[in-house]
């Protein structure tokens, strides 16, 4: 029986099959780097027995982020409308840890989706999280529950958008709890509260290569990575093409040290403001506060980084994987120390979990930056972590 035989390769749920692999190759590969060959191997059929399934890559990836929010809408829609919340966001739990791994292709979503997959698109999110704010204003009748209702989403679609090792039954208990937590916050409470952050600022560009690095962050992040050339970038910074190449062999090391730079921001920010801090609860306060800082006034390099590092060679995504491990590994650290009920990897991922929060709760603001916004997402992350009182 031959590789190409009927009753070998073609299940009855190979369009399933192919999907859950394109899902799993986007998300770790992004958009643009992954192949349809790639995902072809993966499923264990040829390129040509993909295509019969999908006339192009886009045409799957649309499929892929489908299918993912379809099961979202399904999850809440099976849940009674009178039922807790709890129960609630356990369906959402399930649904996104039991597909981690094809979850992340939404940070690609937005960016690469034409115009009115994504309308129809965004419509089913807007009904989950409709459907969780309901319930938010039910049990938890404060202020902007809209806001709360999707920074517990973010806290649970966190899982999606790292490696760290967790049994899914523990994940799930996990981000439930956290979720529950940030929905019972109230951002009243947190309003003119906001804690002092220290910010470094952005370097004013005084060489050709922070000239390069200062147009080209702008661009990748209104436009995404794939679309922008080096022609743009050299007409954004006032340069001839040729120049760039004498300070970058490609565009992905631009992007590569656009994402480094914002990483040695961060830290720049962590250290400043972790000096003199009275005890871990008070340091974990001040990482909270520092990254949410960070992250509305660093908007375009927060979001180039998060969105694009995925597309880049092993070989450059490397430094960037390690400067986010030891920004991890300091959160984590005193993490435990203000909650030794968490062992390492569950530390890990409610520190993702904050990220989450900060990524959905900016996002449903606008990255609107304020004192009042700043403090009120800086308390809906301390709730994601289950700080004590």
């Amino acid at each position: 029986m031959t590789a190409e035989s009927p009753a070998a390769t073609r299940p009855r749920n190979r369009k399933q099959l192919i999907v859950e692999a394109a899902g799993r190759v986007f998300s770790e590969r992004g958009y643009h780097a992954a192949s349809m060959e790639e995902i072809a191997t993966t499923v264990g059929i040829t390129a040509a027995a993909l295509y019969r399934h999908f006339p192009n890559k886009y045409a799957l990836f649309a499929e892929c982020a489908n299918v993912m929010v379809d099961r979202l809408v399904a999850a809440v829609d099976e849940v009674p409308p009178e039922a807790a919340l709890a129960d609630l966001l356990a369906a959402v739990t399930r649904v996104t840890v039991a597909h981690r791994a094809s979850g992340g292709l939404y940070r690609w979503e937005a960016r690469y989706l034409d115009r009115e997959d994504r309308r129809v698109l965004r419509a089913k999110f807007a009904h989950v999280v409709e459907r969780v704010t309901e319930v938010v204003r039910r049990e938890y009748p404060l202020p902007d529950e809209h806001l709360r209702a999707v920074a517990a989403l973010g806290a649970i679609a966190s899982i999606t958008m790292h490696r760290t090792s967790i049994a899914p039954r523990r994940a799930e208990d996990l981000l439930l709890a956290s979720a529950l937590r940030v929905v019972a916050t109230d951002p009243a409470a947190a309003a003119g509260s906001a804690r002092s952050v220290e910010l470094p600022v952005l370097p004013v560009p005084r060489t050709r290569r922070a000239e390069i690095l200062a147009a080209a962050i702008p661009l990748f992040e209104r436009d995404g990575f794939a679309t922008v050339t080096n022609g743009r970038i050299a007409d954004a910074a006032g340069l001839v093409p040729s120049t760039l190449y004498r300070h970058f062999p490609g565009k992905a090391d631009i992007l590569a040290a656009a994402c480094l730079q914002a990483a040695g921001l961060l830290a720049q920010a962590v250290e400043q403001n972790l000096q003199g801090v009275a005890g871990p609860h008070e340091a974990v306060v001040a990482l909270a506060a520092t990254y949410v800082a960070y992250s509305f006034e660093h908007t375009a390099l927060t979001s180039v980084a998060d969105a694009e590092v995925a597309g880049l060679p092993a070989g450059l995504q490397r430094p960037l994987a390690d400067a986010q491990r030891e920004h991890i590994a300091i959160w984590e650290q005193q993490l435990r120390l203000v909650r030794p009920d968490l062992d390492p990897r569950q530390a890990r991922a409610l520190v993702h979990a904050g990220f989450g929060v900060v990524v959905e709760a900016g996002r449903r603001l606008r990255w609107q930056d304020s004192p009042d916004h700043r403090a009120t997402v800086t308390a809906l992350v301390v709730g994601a972590l289950g700080l004590p009182a």
